[in-house]
């Protein structure tokens, strides 16, 4: 049998559909038209992670910004928009109660003076176990340098894995979302 072949794929299917999707929120101002953007800088990259994490965090960013046109400056005061990123963890915790049911004695006799029946004399029990975990948000600003306006924001927000490798591709799965229908249509023009 070709199961020593068959077991990796199953593991993997197994584990990939345990993992969660990251929520994904965005908001921009419907005045702005995005298409008169092109540069952009950043002002504030995350710092309240390990150096590691936002290093990760700028360079999937960046990527997604360039694959649709925008090109980087060294400095936000030359771009036409200005970029900070900011990251917040907190711990969570939820119950897990698992009920056993009941145990029955049967059909027969109970001592003392009870008549033939089905008898339940064991009692119910109920374990409840605690389970503690993190849940990661990572939030995207975007301001028009001239105006100094903000314009664009967004927000993914999902539970952190526990490995380094888990963590980035949570990582790259919630900037890619979260970019997916970037930049927003431009406004339509009122006609009066």
């Amino acid at each position: 049998m070709h199961y020593t072949r068959l077991t990796p794929v199953l593991a993997a299917l197994a584990l990939s559909a345990c993992a969660s999707t990251p929520s994904v929120y965005t908001d921009f101002s419907p005045t702005v038209s995005f298409s008169n953007f092109h540069s952009y800088g950043w002002v504030k990259e995350p710092t309240d992670v390990p150096p590691l994490v936002s290093q990760r965090i700028v360079a999937d960013i960046n990527a997604q910004l360039q694959a649709k046109g925008w090109r980087l400056e060294p400095s936000a005061a030359n771009a036409d928009v200005a970029l900070a990123a900011h990251v917040s963890t907190q711990q969570k915790q939820t119950l897990d109660t698992f009920y056993d049911g009941p145990t029955w004695a049967g059909w027969g006799w109970q001592p003392g003076w009870y008549a033939p029946g089905w008898y339940a004399p064991d009692v119910n029990m109920a374990t409840t176990t605690v389970y503690t975990y993190e849940v990661g948000t990572l939030v995207v600003d975007m301001f028009d340098t001239k105006t100094k306006q903000a314009i664009w924001r967004g927000s993914a927000t999902d539970t952190v894995p526990q490995s380094p490798q888990a963590q980035d591709a949570a990582l790259k799965a919630g900037i890619d979302k979260m970019f997916s229908g970037f930049p927003p249509e431009s406004p339509k023009p009122v006609r009066q």
